[in-house]
């Protein structure tokens, strides 16, 4: 958010100078909250642990204590504790009847009003209409979304018109490896299917 806002402060035709008391805000030593700590959420701890901030995580189960003892993670059995206390709090967690709406205004109170919340998972995790409302009254200081619902969202959808969120268009995988990875993994599996063999990456239904 802050470096969007600084690119185009740095580009604008407008711009006369920097303004000297122009501040962000420090992820080192800042709490982060991930909600579902899956495969994608444990990449995200270990990467955020090489910023040196301190990990939350909430999970359907919890983490073995050596997988939490390597990044440095503490478990929060209720959700609102991780809300509570996070600087940040992300969602990676998968659609379902359970997580539709996970976050709506009652969650978003909780939160610190200097907390920012980012969505990486998908748009329906959370209530849009209060997430509007936190934003334009600073319940929360701010919101990074990768996913929306719908997407695109409608071009005059109030979402659009805050300056404290940033929308990215659905491109958290959207690199060259990335895209050859998922190619690759598809070919193995349809392979396998083919050939009688057990699926590497089957999706057991639940």
């Amino acid at each position: 958010l802050f470096s969007h806002s600084g690119c185009q402060i740095a580009i604008s035709p407008n711009t006369e100078y920097f303004a000297v008391d122009w501040l962000g805000v420090e992820v080192t030593g800042a709490t982060l909250g991930i909600i579902g700590m899956g495969s994608i959420g444990y990449k995200v701890a270990q990467r955020a642990k090489a910023f040196e901030m301190k990990l939350l995580y909430h999970n359907r189960n919890r983490r073995k204590r050596e997988e939490e003892q390597a990044v440095g993670a503490h478990y929060c059995e209720k959700m609102d504790d991780l809300l509570q206390q996070s600087d940040f709090v992300v969602l990676v967690v998968n659609l379902s009847p359970e997580t539709r709406k996970l976050i709506g205004k009652r969650e978003l109170g909780l939160m610190k009003p200097t907390a920012t919340l980012i969505n990486i998972s998908r748009g329906a995790v959370i209530d849009q209409d209060a997430l509007v409302e936190a934003l334009q009254k600073k319940v929360i200081r701010a919101a990074a979304l990768d996913v929306t619902y719908p997407e695109p969202l409608p071009r005059d959808h109030p979402l659009l018109k805050l300056d404290n969120i940033i929308i990215t268009p659905h491109i958290g995988t959207a690199t060259v490896q990335a895209i050859h990875m998922m190619a690759e993994e598809a070919i193995t599996n349809m392979l396998a299917v083919l050939n009688g063999q057990p699926i590497p990456s089957e999706v057991v239904p639940k």
